[in-house]
């Protein structure tokens, strides 16, 4: 079997790499949303303490 034949995947490449390609996406959404709502709600965390203080 050579590279092409791999990267081919028997006439289904399409529909493989595409399904790759989601898949990695969702696990990178997964990982993403979270750290940036935590940041945000960090940050707005800080602008009321500050509010409150004044």
């Amino acid at each position: 079997m050579s590279l092409t034949e791999f990267l081919h995947m028997g006439g289904y490449a399409f529909y493989v790499w595409t399904s790759y390609g989601l898949a990695l996406l969702v696990l990178v959404m997964n990982l993403w949303i979270p750290v940036r709502r935590r940041r945000k709600l960090i940050t707005d965390f800080s602008r009321r303490r500050r509010r409150e203080r004044q």
